[in-house]
């Protein structure tokens, strides 16, 4: 676990890992083991029950914003990528609470529209461990890229109030109110935060499950360092 770590926060390719964490096939073939068995997933399931007992889930303020990475290599969940001459890419959807903590988690094409990430990440919010108690309101903020009817019924299903700017509707806000910060920088936050773990800049797996488990295990780390159970980077 260590090993996979060190490749998480330093980004090096695992033939270079240094000798002293074993040999760099075997460590490798653990990583994709555990990524197989859902290990990463179960960490990053622990860790926010670890961060709800020491610090508590904040349900008011959660936020969901998606962020394009590179992946030159292509596979599953890869697409073309808008933003970068059609380059392959992947997009990452993030869903966090209204103190920063991610606490759902999607993947797909970079070519994928912010809201169709919705129906994956569905599934994250349906088999969380964290449930608020019963009738607690959810606001939850999202940019204009989630302007679409189908929005507020994924996530009015799951106890979620939506508050969405039309398109046009923030960027004159921000004209008559500069100081003003839209809501959603707590998700915006956490997208800078997984951009440090050097491992996620870019996309080097070709297998989807091998791909997941380290942005998995970001997230994990996020979540405990967020409790104060290790200390920031």
């Amino acid at each position: 676990m260590e090993a996979i770590l060190f490749v998480l926060l330093t980004g090096i390719p695992w033939r270079a890992l240094p000798r002293r964490y074993g040999e760099a096939t075997t460590a490798h073939d653990q990583f994709q083991d555990w990524s197989e068995a859902g290990v990463f997933e179960e960490l990053r399931r622990r860790t926010l029950l670890e961060y709800d007992a020491n610090v508590g889930l904040r349900w008011t303020g959660q936020a969901i914003d998606g962020a394009m990475t590179k992946a030159p290599l292509g596979g599953r969940a890869t697409g073309p990528n808008p933003t970068d001459r059609a380059k392959k890419g992947v997009k990452r959807s993030v869903l966090t609470e209204g103190a920063g903590t991610p606490i759902g988690l999607a993947v797909g094409p970079a070519n994928r529209n912010d809201y169709q990430l919705l129906e994956d990440l569905e599934e994250t919010l349906a088999s969380r461990p964290d449930l608020p108690p019963p009738d607690t309101s959810q606001p939850t903020c999202l940019n204009k890229g989630y302007d679409y009817p189908v929005v507020p019924e994924i996530l009015e299903g799951h106890e979620f109030v939506t508050h969405i700017r039309s398109r046009g509707e923030e960027s004159q806000e921000m004209e008559r109110n500069r100081k003003r910060r839209p809501r959603r920088w707590v998700v915006e936050r956490v997208h800078s935060w997984m951009n440090h773990f050097p491992r996620l800049l870019v996309r080097w797996e070709k297998k989807l499950v091998n791909y997941l488990a380290p942005v998995q295990f970001a997230c994990a780390w996020i979540a405990y360092r967020a409790a104060g159970l290790i200390p920031a980077r």
